[in-house]
């Protein structure tokens, strides 16, 4: 049997950027499913928090050049590289001079949130699946944390569902704490919308803002899992939304939460 291969996507990952649990998880993880036999492929934005020298980033120029569109405009998506110290893994970051160059990651430094971060996570996302299909790699898996990476599902239920190498590819969807108040505007739709993707296929991210993001995760994911800490009123929408496609992993001893996550992979890509 070919080894499986599994796609992570998140905001953040240690040591490069770390903000939230989701750093520490997205570390921690991948490892040990390489070291279960998996192949692993990791993807992050390059935030201008990020040293490039201090981490060793440089250009992919093979897989860099490709516009994204957002809306009407098309903007040039730029890939790096970097290895994780003291690991066998390699961490690709997807990068635009007009999104991910700011010195901070959601909020300014009068800790506004950032108007655009509905179009950041647009070319995050859009990037991500576009980078896959450069590397000529097919998922098995595609494990996405937090709510940038909301479209993800979506996309790959829609739009690259033809593609070749996501035709068998499924996603979890991981949840965390990491809310915001903000309400993204009416033009959100249109910014979103590929070929396949119309209103009603969007109608889980109707109030526009943080909630509505986990809605449409949920919806176009295969399996839905939360992070630690989850507030009540969170943990009920999930509940509600997710229907019979949460996964519920409780343990504390970290062997059991890798063998859990092993055991979904698996069981997904059947």
């Amino acid at each position: 049997m070919s080894k499986l291969r599994i796609l992570y996507v998140a905001s953040e990952i240690n040591p490069f950027l770390q903000t939230s649990e989701v750093a520490n998880f997205v570390r921690a993880l991948p490892q040990a499913m390489q070291e279960k036999g998996m192949e692993i492929r990791i993807l992050v934005p390059r935030f201008g928090l990020i040293n490039e020298r201090k981490n060793r980033l440089h250009e992919v120029v093979r897989l860099s050049g490709i516009n994204i569109s957002v809306g009407e405009e098309e903007k040039p998506l730029i890939i790096k590289v970097a290895s994780i110290p003291n690991a066998k893994l390699q961490v690709y970051f997807i990068d635009n001079e007009d999104y991910f160059q700011r010195k901070s990651v959601f909020f300014d430094k009068q800790d506004k949130f950032y108007e655009d971060n509905d179009e950041r996570a647009i070319f995050f996302c859009k990037g991500v699946l576009e980078t896959v299909k450069k590397l000529g790699w097919a998922p098995d898996v595609v494990h996405c944390n937090d709510w940038m990476t909301s479209l993800i599902p979506l996309y790959l239920k829609t739009t690259y569902k033809n593609e070749p190498l996501f035709k068998e590819t499924k996603s979890v969807y991981a949840i965390y704490n990491n809310g915001f108040s903000h309400k993204f505007g009416d033009d959100l739709f249109e910014k979103i919308k590929m070929v396949d993707i119309d209103d009603q296929l969007l109608a889980p991210l109707k109030s526009k803002d943080y909630e509505g993001f986990l809605k449409l995760g949920m919806e176009y994911a295969d399996v839905v899992v939360k992070g630690e800490d989850i507030s009540e009123s969170l943990t009920a929408m999930i509940q509600e939304s997710s229907k019979d496609k949460q996964f519920e992993i409780n343990s504390d001893e970290q062997d059991e939460l890798f063998e859990s996550y092993y055991n979904i992979y698996t069981d997904l890509a059947g």
